[in-house]
């Protein structure tokens, strides 16, 4: 039997980035029709492959082709020209243009308002993927930023996919929608990668896997043939990943947070929170359980202190806060910057390298170091452009930062977005520790799952409304979600 012409392979793709070798014969063969899951912990490579086969990489060694045939990718205009197009697991909309001219933008299309407007219509929902034309990105809530980039990365006609972490800041439903999307795409010829940490969605999405372990495959083949145990073991070179702590019984101390009937006004002016009363403990870790879209973003942010309009109740919150938002490379770091930079953005009197009106910036970068071996973070040095991280260490990054000035509250929005399992067990682990050392943690994760193994006590957010749950199961709270009674 004649197998297929694969539309794209990648064979013996090496890569260094100074003295970091992150590609070592790296391989993957995609054929028509199929998902292929690529799976790694972070910095083992996955993302640094896809931009090989986008052309934001040019490879040290190796052969690319493209059906069948031999092809340097030298930029991604060649890359799109030639049917592959990637979704990254960042935004790269422009904000101050709405849905359409973004389409538009990246397709080449013209801007005829009136038949733009209707093309992206069809385009959206053709994909099912509904999207407002008229809306400016930069209103865009993260799950329909990623719509977005879907929908653009289609218009320009793409017949291979590459999805970097697509799932990382999507609730159940929006998964589904997304691989309902996919599994549409492939069934009409297409193909994609799929970049996840998230070892369900590799066995139940994808045909066939590959796993990188420092730039090497380790592991490839049917998913069918492979179990998840026999996957992160791959991943992680047989070692456990470090598990948070088990939860144990505290007394929580002293009221750190407390809101009362509070309002918090949305993005176009009406009201994203409605009348909520929550009150968060020392020493508890409090998940909130929600859709994108329904609130949690603006309390959260309303909690953090980060300017959104309260319209009506009270709120107190202790000081001083420790804020992770979602979007950790136009929020949580500046990637021009070194790391020491980031550090210091932001400093407080109480800082040690901050006198008076001066910083010693000596002791920032000797801080910096610190945190860089404390939380695992690879890079280069203090000095380091933060732009240089992987999205993993980016977000080990902010978190370090931010858990190492004791904050009485931390305030958290999918504080393991893109990570792997070990650094998920190890942000979990921190947590805990933070509120066994006497700190309310309030969080948001788009992955129920995350929520009801880290939180203590569930919140449930649904159309503005905050209540408690007091169920215990997947399917109770995820009924809730969706406004169910």
């Amino acid at each position: 039997m004649t197998l297929p012409v694969p539309p794209l392979e990648l064979i013996d793709i090496h890569k260094r980035f100074g003295g970091v070798h992150a590609l070592r014969g790296a391989a993957l063969s995609l054929f028509p029709g199929e998902v292929h899951a690529l799976l790694g912990e972070n910095g083992a490579g996955k993302t640094t492959l896809m931009h090989v086969a986008y052309g934001l990489v040019q490879p040290d060694a190796g052969v690319i082709r493209v059906g069948g045939a031999p092809m340097r990718i030298g930029s991604p205009r060649v890359a799109r020209g030639r049917g592959i197009g990637l979704v990254q697991q960042h935004p790269t909309a422009i904000p101050a243009l709405t849905v359409a001219e973004n389409v538009a933008l990246a397709a080449g299309w013209p801007v005829d308002p009136r038949r733009l407007r209707r093309r992206v219509e069809e385009l959206c929902a053709r994909v099912g993927l509904p999207l407002d034309p008229d809306q400016r990105a930069g209103t865009l809530s993260v799950g329909l930023m990623q719509r977005l980039e879907i929908v653009k990365t289609l218009a320009a006609e793409a017949r291979v996919l590459l999805l970097d972490e697509p799932t990382a800041v999507l609730a159940p439903p929006e998964v589904e929608e997304l691989f309902g999307m996919v599994r549409r795409f492939t069934g009409q010829g297409g193909s994609a990668v799929l970049i996840t940490h998230k070892l369900a969605e590799a066995v139940g999405a994808a045909e066939r896997v590959t796993v990188l372990r420092r730039g090497a495959v380790v592991v490839s083949g049917p998913t069918a043939d492979i179990t998840p145990a026999a996957l992160a073991a791959a991943m992680i070179g047989g070692e456990r990943g470090t598990a948070g702590p088990p939860r144990r019984q505290r007394t929580p101390g002293a009221v750190l947070i407390r809101a009362d009937a509070l309002e918090v006004a949305g993005a176009g002016g009406g009201l994203a929170v409605r009348g909520a009363s929550l009150e968060v403990r020392a020493g508890e870790v409090v998940g909130l359980a929600a859709v994108e879209g329904n609130g949690q973003r603006e309390l959260l942010r309303a909690i953090a202190g980060r300017l959104r309009p309260l319209r009506g109740g009270s709120l107190e919150v202790a000081a001083p806060v420790g804020f992770v938002p979602e979007d950790r490379t136009t929020e949580g770091l500046l990637p021009e910057l070194s790391l020491t930079e980031n550090v210091v953005l932001g400093s407080g009197k109480a800082d040690p390298w901050v006198s008076g009106w001066r910083i010693d910036w000596r002791r920032a970068r000797r801080w910096t170091a610190e945190l860089l071996a404390e939380y695992a973070v690879v890079a280069a040095g203090p000095d380091a452009p933060a732009s240089a991280l992987s999205g993993g260490n980016q977000q080990r990054m902010v978190l370090a930062r931010e858990l190492a000035r004791r904050p009485a509250v931390i305030v958290a929005e999918n504080p393991t977005r893109g990570l792997d399992l070990r650094a998920t067990g190890e942000v979990h682990r921190r947590l805990r520790v933070a509120a066994a050392d006497g700190a309310a943690v309030l969080f948001h994760s788009a992955d129920l799952d995350e929520v009801l193994d880290l939180a203590d006590r569930v919140l449930v957010m649904s159309r503005g409304i905050l209540t408690e749950s007091a169920e215990s199961s997947r399917a109770e709270i995820g009924a809730r979600m969706l406004g169910g009674a």
